[in-house]
């Protein structure tokens, strides 16, 4: 059976505890129908604290394992909110996330607009995927999203011919945030517009069927999962189509260890450490890192040039 890289994990899958094997294309998205769902019967039941699913490509017949709520919420880079990995968990809870909009525009927008989050969440399904999730410092972990296909609300702006990339802006309240001026002010990331339409790209808006807690992004966030977690732009204000390439924080914080594109790739190390392996967290030992984070079948034909540096950092 071919599974596509972009489908969707139905919501029952992780909640009934199950284990589930099938034979994949190239993702971790495990899709089931009604009628094949219903092939697993309570006495087939396996006692797991999580469900698993399909390995990615190089990784066959090694079921991987989503990683628990409790360390996804507590182990987290967010420097608004502290710099150490605990430091977000266990800061008081004090941005406002509801209610929320995001405003969605730029001149590569022909329909400019402000959304409130459950405007943007009523027009849009919200979907469930079980994506990777790699880190630039070399770790990783497997990550039960909810979310938007960041293609249906980019939508709402009518793209037009300027749309050449997609500049995200976080939010920046000192009052709110203890740490925010780290940066000097708001977090931007940005995309190619291509990058941006792939069904791949989400606005996450959950984990686990549960609304994101202040430290992972509430109450939206970018989810890329090929590219390095630095990319995943939290808590988003404003959607800009533009034609220009935006100059995100960290590559304006380092050029020479954070470029703007930043996909995954084992070839390329970081200048201070290797990428070639990964640290899975909550595991012991380390495991190579696949190219584009697993996903290369989906998004590889985006970079013609894979010798090329530049795609990577």
């Amino acid at each position: 059976m071919s599974i596509k890289s972009s489908a969707i994990t139905p919501e029952k899958v992780y909640k009934r505890r199950r284990v589930l094997m099938a034979a994949g294309a190239g993702v971790l998205g495990v899709p089931l129908i009604n009628k094949a769902y219903g092939l697993f019967q309570d006495k087939q039941e396996v006692e797991a604290p999580f469900p698993q699913v399909v390995s990615l490509p190089g990784e066959k017949n090694q079921p991987l394992i989503p990683t628990p709520y409790e360390t996804i919420t507590t182990y987290n880079n967010y420097y608004e909110f502290g710099v150490g990995k605990d430091d977000p968990s266990k800061a008081a809870k004090t941005l406002t996330t509801s209610p929320w909009s995001v405003d969605i525009g730029g001149e590569g927008s022909d329909k400019p607009g402000r959304y409130d989050i459950a405007d943007i969440k009523g027009e849009s399904a919200i979907e469930n995927h079980i994506y990777r999730f790699r880190c630039v410092e070399a770790w990783s972990m497997v990550i039960p999203w909810n979310g938007i296909k960041l293609s249906d609300v980019i939508k709402f702006a009518l793209p037009n011919s300027k749309a050449k990339y997609v500049r995200f802006t976080t939010i920046n309240d000192p009052q709110q945030m203890p740490n925010a001026g780290w940066a000097g002010g708001p977090y931007v990331e940005g995309l190619t517009i291509e990058e941006a339409m792939n069904p791949l790209t989400l606005l996450s808006t959950g984990i686990y069927d549960k609304p994101l807690e202040q430290q992972n992004g509430a109450p939206i966030r970018l989810v890329v999962p090929w590219k390095y977690g630095f990319k995943y732009a939290k808590s988003i204000v404003k959607i800009e189509l533009v034609e220009k390439m935006p100059k995100n924080t960290w590559w304006l914080q380092n050029k020479r260890e954070y470029g703007f594109y930043a996909n995954v790739n084992p070839q390329f190390s970081h200048p201070r450490w290797t990428q070639a392996t990964e640290r899975v967290i909550g595991e012991l030992g380390r495991k190579p890192t696949l190219l584009y984070n697993g996903y290369a079948q989906e998004v590889a034909h985006l970079y013609p040039d894979l010798d090329n540096r530049l795609y990577f950092y």
